[in-house]
């Protein structure tokens, strides 16, 4: 059996009402695009991770179109979807594969060198775009495209549209500014 493909939303409509007799719900449709942003942000009350929350919900009314034709009172759809939101998410954690093994010895994480700690290496970084930001907008512009985007005094030059000559000048001065920037001094 070979599956037609469609070319359009409206042939898919249609290969969908051929297929399923019950597929095309004009009132799930509208019930979807009214609740949408109310059931997602329950969806992510059950989740850490926004996309996880999305795949919660578009299963959740998976089951829900499903059932559609089923549900008897429609003034309680929110807390069908709801329930079958916490349902969904029942069934994941359930399932999730733990790749845990008991062992003799604990492994522990490498030693980091002298220095190498992430929250100083952030410190540092925080600090020196803050002493960046406050050297004047051509000196600024110039130690960026200098040390950040790594570009030669040449290229400097020529994106700013100033000789070499400025550019060696206004980066040696904005150097000298930043070595006597006393937020900087500690890291010295």
């Amino acid at each position: 059996m070979t599956t037609p493909v469609c070319t359009s939303a409206s042939d898919a409509a249609t290969l969908a009402t051929r297929v399923l007799p019950h597929a095309a719900y004009p009132s799930f449709s509208s019930y979807v695009r009214a609740r949408q942003p109310i059931l997602l942000r329950t969806a992510r009350s059950l989740t850490a991770n926004p996309s996880d929350a999305e795949d919660l919900l578009q299963t959740a009314l998976a089951k829900t179109y499903v059932a559609w034709d089923r549900i008897e009172d429609h003034r309680a759809l929110d807390g069908y979807v709801r329930r079958a939101l916490l349902n969904t998410r029942t069934s994941q954690w359930r399932k999730r594969k733990v790749d845990e093994f008991s062992c003799d010895e604990l492994p522990e994480p490498e030693p980091m060198p002298h220095g190498d700690d992430p929250a100083e290496r952030q410190a540092l970084h925080d600090a020196m775009w803050r002493a960046i930001m406050r050297l004047p907008a051509r000196q600024r512009a110039m130690v960026v495209l200098r040390y950040y985007e790594d570009l030669s005094e040449a290229q400097t030059a020529e994106v700013l549209g100033v000789s070499v000559g400025t550019v060696k000048s206004a980066v040696s001065r904005a150097l000298g500014k930043l070595r006597e920037d006393p937020e900087l001094e500690p890291i010295r």
